[in-house]
């Protein structure tokens, strides 16, 4: 307890609360810049932290990805485009909203980015340690029943036609095989080009497939085909009328949190499997999962909560062991290093205050990202007022800047216009390209865990006798008959509504 008062103490003073707003801040602009990325940001901020304070260096840090994690959602909403790869599903009814209310679904993403973080910190307080060592049970037997539950999704994410669902998904795939054997060593796919040893980088892929594929499509739309909002649209967003909107999506909002920070808890998992494996559950839990896509208030909860949480499970395994759960805590983790301090089990005991600052650290800069979002939301709508003659160029340009800078090779600029090309000649088709994501995502971390499981122990039945695992591929099975009985009774449904029409 006093440990935690010290730390309320510690952060509650004026520079401190003034380098979370400023980190908050910087993390929402990271995060809404296609291709810029929460790492990228944090990663940038990490050596303005090395003459720091560690408590301050901590709460800077932790500002950052917090409001990164947040940022995303308004390039999602807004262009159609994720920000962050946590923020991919954000767009599936993010964007179709955005085009009829703007300023709700801001304010619907914004809100279940809060109560996203604010739950997930209980959490990270509360069952850091019993989370933590959970996690820890996690052998290739466990992961590999985690990636296919998450590939599960694709049935879901299908759209109409279930076939070009799945085609989509086996494109991803096989896409994510390009490379080098994550077992063996040995080049597969590659044709003998060195850029190709190391595989497609996700970030261009996932950029290029949303982000130049949707920016295609806009530029061979005729002038009365582009979407323009009215300047007199109402852009207001009562907060009584959103949260009262929750009470309606509590079960949503807290489900999906809770998957988020789970997500989180396991090392290597991240918010790009977060967001999709809840919006997931959100569709296939709804009463009317026809509708998500259209751009229904539900599916960007479950996405924006999910993605929030995130940080907060992922800080669990790195306080209570010093495993990163992601690339961003992995940085966290090195700036307590550089400062000299371990984080792990006796991290509590040894240095409470500081452990307990990451805490306060985290709510604060909750409500700083509410706060900034909040007042900047009616200057994020000004985007929809630049031409597209202007807006076009501007982005694609900063997509090409950020491929780049990942590697920087040129080659990942080829690859995002290449794989841009690729998305739009699927969504011209019809076919859905989140699946196709997916496969890309969840492919490498399946095949090697996979690989890993039956070279560790070549008995099959391990996947099955392992509770944890046997307990996912039972929801895997579920997921898959829940979502083929879903789209048969909505068919069942649709031909019956036709039937009673008049003159059918």
């Amino acid at each position: 307890m006093e440990g935690a008062l010290a730390a309320f103490a510690a952060v509650l003073q004026f520079d401190v609360l003034l380098l979370i707003a400023a980190g908050v801040t910087f993390g929402i602009i990271s995060g809404l810049i296609p291709g810029f990325t929460i790492t990228m940001g944090v990663a940038l901020t990490l050596p303005f932290t090395f003459g720091m304070e560690p408590i301050k260096g901590v709460a800077t840090m932790m500002a950052v990805a917090v409001g990164g994690s947040s940022g995303g959602l308004i390039s999602a909403c807004l262009l159609g485009i994720p920000g962050t790869p946590s923020s991919i599903a954000t767009t599936f009814d993010g964007y179709p909203m955005a085009r009829k209310e703007p300023g709700k679904a801001l304010a619907a993403g914004l809100w279940a980015s809060f109560f996203g973080t604010i739950i997930s910190g209980i959490m990270l307080i509360t069952l850091a340690p019993v989370l933590s060592e959970w996690a820890l049970r996690f052998g290739p037997w466990e992961y590999f029943s985690l990636m296919l539950f998450g590939v599960t999704a694709i049935a879901s994410l299908a759209g109409d036609s279930l076939f070009k669902g799945l085609f989509a998904g086996v494109l991803g795939l096989f896409l994510a095989t390009v490379g080098m054997d994550p077992v063996l060593g040995t080049y597969r796919f590659t044709f003998n080009i060195v850029n190709l040893y190391g595989g497609f980088s996700f970030l261009p892929v996932l950029i290029g497939i949303f982000a130049f594929s949707q920016l295609l499509e806009e530029l061979l739309k005729s002038q009365d085909e582009q979407v323009v909002f009215d300047p007199n649209l109402n852009l207001s967003f009562p907060i009584i009328g959103i949260l009262k909107e929750f009470t309606k999506q509590k079960f949503n909002l807290i489900r999906s949190s809770l998957i988020g920070t789970f997500v989180g808890a396991l090392p290597a998992a991240g918010g790009s499997i977060a967001n999709i494996m809840s919006y997931d559950q959100a569709k296939k839990g709804s009463k009317h999962p026809e509708k998500f896509g259209t751009g229904i208030i539900d599916g960007v909860i479950a996405s924006e909560a999910a993605n929030n949480s995130c940080v907060g499970g992922s800080l669990i395994p790195m306080l209570a062991f010093g495993i990163p759960g992601d690339a961003v805590t992995a940085m966290i983790l090195g700036a307590l290093l550089i400062h000299g301090i371990t984080p792990g089990p006796m991290l509590m005991v040894n240095q409470p205050v500081l452990a307990n600052s990451v805490f306060v650290s985290f709510f604060i800069a909750g409500f700083f990202m509410l706060l900034i979002q909040n007042y900047g939301i009616r200057l994020f709508l000004k985007i929809n007022e630049i031409p597209q003659y202007y807006l076009i160029p501007l982005i694609l340009g900063l997509c090409a800047l950020g491929s780049y800078a990942i590697n920087n090779r040129i080659f990942d600029v080829w690859v995002l216009l290449g794989f841009g090309l690729l998305g739009f000649i699927l969504k011209m088709n019809k076919y859905p390209l989140a699946p196709a994501i997916l496969g890309i995502i969840l492919g490498p971390l399946m095949e090697a865990n996979l690989r890993r499981a039956i070279m560790t122990d070549p008995n099959t039945a391990l996947f099955f006798t392992r509770p944890i695992s046997l307990a996912l591929l039972l929801l895997s099975a579920f997921s898959i008959f829940w979502a083929l009985y879903s789209s048969r009774k909505l068919k069942a449904r649709e031909a019956a509504g036709n039937a009673a029409k008049p003159g059918a």
